[in-house]
């Protein structure tokens, strides 16, 4: 089987028929049997949802009819699961749900409730059956699609995984934070709740300040683990996919990070994407940082960490709620979008609209015999950053030499090794694991 996968698809507005993107991209991308895309917007028509109180970082949103362009491409699977799926709310939340519906991309990770949202959807394909699930580390509590039950209805929302977090200090470390949490009373409240019996007791090598939590251990780290109940319900999903499908794709929407750069997946990803083909996945479709990350292949099954942004239209938003133009101390009343994104990006000199690496991405073409990888292929994406309107944001073949080298240093750890052929195209070795 053959299969293709693109990262973030930031739209806004509507792509000319004619974009010459279509021609570049869309032999590539149609070479897989299953084509996979990370819808970032929510699609409903102004005026149709309210807004959310907080948003995934900017209020995106755009009209159903942007589907009919990113099928234009050739993809045909999706999921919506990422931190931008209730920016308008449960209702935005739910039409996106409904035009999806309608367009015919099959899609994993959003649902009426969490057995819905949680289960393989499942693609077919002449070359076989692929199932899909989709889950995202980075939500507000209240994006978490709920249980049903015989007597309440399930909450609509997205297959969220939580993550279990703290950190671990020196034995004389932890004493300090004791003894500032005592000092200045933060826990007191807590305290008296958890002596009424709602919060367990904290053991002898335990400490809390506030909403976090520490561990005493042998140095000063952050440790952060996927909690355990969402990782069986995935579990759950990949189990009852291995008896429906050929092939098992695992989406994740994660922006945590390692260390202090951008590039660096978080520990705990490593661990779920490892964790997932243990239990019979077949690939991890990493997206979320909105840039570049390092593509592992891990006992014949790719990961890839992030395969950046496909389209980036930030700067396309046409409306925002109260609370966005508050945020930076405008209104609505009297301030444009246009003067709300100047102010946040600092008269455009900030932001993800300003850097390089957030317009460089690759599509990766992976073929596989037997469930293993045998030949990994990537297409270079470079989206414009200036020139025309209609093509800031876009994605274009680019000629590949910058992001093969920057792909390099970043997969040395991992043991892959990224070449670029004659043609542009870049070619993908690994170790075996």
């Amino acid at each position: 089987m053959k299969f293709t996968a693109a990262g973030d698809i930031i739209i806004q507005r509507r792509i000319q028929d004619d974009f010459v993107g279509f021609e570049e991209l869309v032999p590539f991308i149609k070479q897989g049997d299953a084509r996979f895309f990370n819808l970032e917007t929510t699609i409903n028509y102004e005026g149709e949802c309210n807004s959310s109180q907080l948003s995934g970082g900017t209020y995106i949103r755009t009209n159903p009819e942007v589907l009919e362009d990113i099928k234009n491409f050739g993809f045909n699977m999706t999921s919506f699961n990422n931190n931008h799926a209730m920016d308008f709310s449960v209702g935005g939340f739910l039409k996106t749900l409904e035009y999806v519906n309608k367009s015919g991309f099959l899609h994993s990770g959003a649902g009426h409730n969490l057995a819905e949202a949680s289960a393989p959807k499942y693609l077919e394909t002449n070359a076989g059956r692929v199932a899909l699930i989709a889950v995202n580390t980075n939500f507000s509590p209240d994006m978490l699609a709920g249980e049903q039950t015989p007597r309440v209805p399930g909450r609509p929302g997205i297959n969220g995984l939580r993550l279990d977090s703290y950190v671990e200090l020196p034995k004389e470390d932890l004493e300090v934070i004791k003894r500032i949490a005592k000092e200045t009373n933060i826990n007191a409240s807590k305290e008296i709740t958890r002596a009424e019996g709602y919060y367990p007791e904290l053991a002898d090598n335990e400490a809390e300040f506030g909403e976090m939590k520490f561990v005493e251990g042998k140095k000063s780290r952050f440790v952060r683990h996927v909690n355990k109940k969402d990782m069986e319900r995935v579990e759950k999903a990949i189990y009852e996919a291995k008896l429906q499908a050929d092939y098992i794709i695992v989406s994740v929407h994660s922006h945590q990070l390692t260390g202090d750069k951008k590039e660096n997946p978080a520990d705990f990803l490593e661990e779920f994407a490892h964790a997932c083909i243990d239990m019979g996945a077949h690939a991890i479709v990493g997206h979320g940082p909105h840039l570049l990350r390092p593509i592992e292949v891990y006992k014949g099954c790719p990961i890839f960490y992030s395969l950046g942004d496909f389209v980036l239209q930030l700067y396309n938003i046409e409306l925002a709620p109260e609370e966005f133009f508050e945020k930076y101390g405008l209104s609505a009343a009297t301030s444009t979008v246009h003067e709300l994104l100047k102010k946040r990006s600092k008269d455009f000199t900030v932001g993800l609209m300003t850097d390089k690496r957030m317009f460089q991405a690759v599509i990766p073409l992976w073929e596989t015999k037997d469930n293993k990888l045998v030949s990994l292929k990537l297409m270079p994406v470079e989206a414009a950053m200036e020139g025309n309107k209609s093509e800031i944001g876009l994605p274009r073949r680019s000629d590949g030499y910058e992001i093969c080298e920057y792909l390099n240093k970043m997969c040395e750890p991992y043991g892959t090794r990224v070449l670029r052929e004659e043609d542009g195209i870049l070619r993908v070795e690994w170790e075996e694991k």
